[in-house]
């Protein structure tokens, strides 16, 4: 199928895509998809605004980096490693098999700081848990040309066919964040007992971390509905993507500047409305629906946000809360990453919602 690109776009735009259930409605990204027509693609011109590093990857979830070598976590429970130009799909060995049922696979992914010399990296993966989906988050060590868990940190997060969550991130303070969906029971979100619709804190070596704002609870913020992508600006500052609700009202997709302890009112508050006691985001996309899901910031603090149902790149100005197109006419676009002064994208249009080509899904990088 054909494809087009353009180069990065000054102005903001207005979003046009319609959503799709009720707040309180378990809701997918599918039933977004459901409402949206087949994306035309144009062939690339010979000026396209970024290379191709890899092709055919499986429903790819998340980006990492070891120097040049670049890892990519597949949905259905493998680490691809790509080095020196070469492809190298890898097994992952987890204690309970990965269910790549609905939304649910092997998700986040990121590399240990000390990687080099443990050869260890943090894992969130979907499994069956006697007929009902749940999640977990394990560490994982690289042995030659497969990975093996080699400890649970996390059991029992709850999970569904959607919603699960599923971005992992290593904060400036070396601590773990985690984030988790509401498992489609929205209410969950909202109790402080229960790990989903959270997002978690914790230690590198899986503790809770003393100066958490719970005593004895991997609870970092909460009231989020499927968050899916964080980031830290070089201030500090730290923000997530959240996926809104389908249906009517619809959109209400949304960036937030995340505090510790914190309440961000999923299902509670939408877009602007305010209730004492939850904060409403820096961004929301009002009735139109993009479903954010990677973040990034760059050297300038400019933030770049990969949507699926949006199936565009765009460029966040927190200070002006306008987006701009960076990069489009790809498809569903899952993470993106800010690594040596480049931008690097996956697409995600394998995952069963996007119209995929013989060479999807890619890897790309915008110089």
């Amino acid at each position: 199928m054909k494809r087009t690109t353009i180069g990065i776009m000054l102005a903001a735009i207005l979003l046009t895509v319609t959503a799709c259930t009720s707040p309180s409605s378990p809701s997918t990204e599918g039933e977004r998809q459901e409402q949206e027509q087949e994306v035309s693609r144009e062939e690339k011109s010979p000026d396209t605004p970024y290379q191709v590093l890899a092709e055919q990857l499986k429903t790819p979830w998340a980006i990492d980096f070891d120097g040049e070598t670049i890892y990519i976590s597949e949905r259905g429970g493998n680490i691809v490693q790509i080095q020196d130009g070469e492809f190298n799909r890898q097994t992952v060995h987890t204690e309970k098999p990965v269910a790549q049922i609905g939304e649910g696979g092997f998700l986040g992914f990121v590399l240990a700081p000390d990687f080099k010399e443990s050869r260890r990296a943090f894992a969130y993966h979907s499994y069956d848990q006697d007929g009902s989906i749940m999640n977990r988050l394990v560490l994982l060590e690289q042995k030659g040309n497969e990975w093996t868990e080699a400890e649970s940190f996390i059991e029992k997060i709850p999970g569904s066919n959607v919603h699960n969550g599923g971005r992992i991130a290593i904060g400036p303070d070396n601590h773990l964040y985690v984030t988790t969906g509401d498992s489609g029971e929205g209410e969950l979100a909202q109790n402080q007992e229960n790990l989903a619709g959270k997002i978690l804190r914790l230690t590198l070596d899986g503790k809770i971390p003393e100066n958490n704002p719970t005593a004895g609870s991997y609870v970092f913020t909460l009231g989020h509905r499927n968050s899916q992508g964080l980031a830290w600006n070089s201030e500090g500052e730290f923000y997530s993507s959240e996926h809104g609700p389908s249906g009517t009202p619809g959109g209400h997709d949304e960036i937030n500047e995340i505090t510790a302890g914190s309440n961000y009112g999923w299902p509670e508050i939408l877009g602007d409305e305010q209730q004492e006691g939850l904060k409403t985001p820096v961004y929301h996309s009002g009735d139109s629906a993009i479903a954010p899901s990677g973040i990034a910031f760059d050297e300038e603090d400019q933030m770049y946000v990969a949507t699926l149902r949006g199936q565009k790149l765009y460029r966040f100005q927190p200070e002006s809360t306008s987006l701009d197109v960076v990069l489009e006419d790809e498809g569903r676009l899952r993470d993106v990453k800010v690594y040596n002064g480049k931008i690097y994208v996956i697409t995600n249009n394998t995952d069963g919602r996007g119209v995929p080509s013989d060479n999807d899904d890619r890897l790309l990088v915008l110089e």
